[in-house]
């Protein structure tokens, strides 16, 4: 995954990874830092479109990351879930920050993020990969979890199925899409969202 994505996912500052296909698995994710370099001008604008977001919660203290490290392991995060674009701006049951995040085809519903005290350096590769048993020995020994500025549990469609928060799952009324209420965090976060990345699972 490249900078600053990764790093503002596994700090839990990013709380939805958007992607053009549906998440593979659900569970712990290991998220890599891709080897380029990210520019200045990429990470202000993204900071800046976090700031801008988690303000419609009322959360205007964000502490970012002091560096944005490439080659990494960085940490790991929970996936619960994938939703497409359409149900997640619609959902209600979420921040709005949220549903402002993941604005492409799919979204991958991130939870309890946890970083590495000493990142891992790695060759990364594009995709969903199973984590070396050597590497997650190491790393998983390293994790501390983290609180971001506004953690969120997402609702499951069917709590008895932890895996019942997929595609489709949702359902609404008559709800205003928050995309429509807000076009420049629409525009921003379309730009974002379009980087490849390299995120590795645990063998079972």
């Amino acid at each position: 995954m490249h900078q600053p994505w990764a790093s503002l996912l596994v700090h839990g500052i990013k709380r939805v990874e958007g992607r053009s296909w549906p998440s593979p698995i659900t569970g712990r994710l290991w998220i890599h830092a891709a080897s380029k370099v990210p520019d200045p001008d990429t990470i202000k604008a993204m900071e800046d479109f976090y700031r801008e977001i988690y303000a419609l919660n009322g959360i205007t203290q964000i502490e970012f990351p002091d560096h944005y490290p490439v080659s990494r392991l960085l940490g790991c995060v929970e996936v619960v879930g994938c939703v497409r674009s359409q149900e997640l701006v619609c959902w209600e049951d979420v921040p709005e920050s949220v549903r402002l995040e993941g604005l492409t085809d799919f979204c991958w519903l991130c939870e309890n993020p946890q970083k590495l005290v000493v990142p891992f350096e790695m060759r990364g590769y594009q995709g969903v990969y199973n984590l070396e048993r050597r590497i997650y020995d190491g790393a998983v020994r390293g994790l501390s979890p983290i609180q971001g500025p506004l953690p969120v549990k997402f609702p499951l469609p069917d709590p008895r199925d932890p895996f019942s928060l997929k595609p489709g799952s949702l359902t609404f009324g008559s709800s205003k899409s928050a995309v429509q209420k807000n076009p420049k965090c629409y525009s921003s976060n379309s730009r974002g969202s379009s980087c490849s990345y390299s995120v590795f699972k645990e063998r079972p």
